[in-house]
């Protein structure tokens, strides 16, 4: 059964509460700096690990000192979800352990 997309009202709300992640045309971003190449790469290990709990996956960027995201839902024709606020306020959670900014 197919997630229902959310009103862009909804998508608005719930990135209020997410900081530095933004709508993009059909899905939600936050590029996170780090302190090295290192924290990225274990920031990303980290966010693949939420993904898999979660079955659901964003687009990973890992950069030298950086880590972007971006991600929408397949299941409800390319559009942000319910799914997609939650996988991001989980990797916001997790982000700080890692020196993210």
């Amino acid at each position: 059964m197919p997630t229902e997309p959310l009103s862009a009202r909804d998508v608005e709300a719930g990135l209020g509460e997410l900081p530095g992640w933004r709508l993009e045309g059909d899905r939600i971003t936050r590029t996170y700096r780090l302190p090295s190449h290192f924290a990225a790469a274990a920031l990303t290990v980290h966010i693949a690990r939420i993904q898999d709990e979660l079955n659901h996956h964003a687009d990973l960027t890992l950069g030298y000192d950086t880590v972007a995201l971006s991600v929408h839902t397949h299941d409800a024709g390319g559009a942000v979800t319910k799914k997609d606020l939650g996988l991001a306020a989980r990797i916001e959670a997790a982000a700080p352990a890692h020196g993210a900014e």
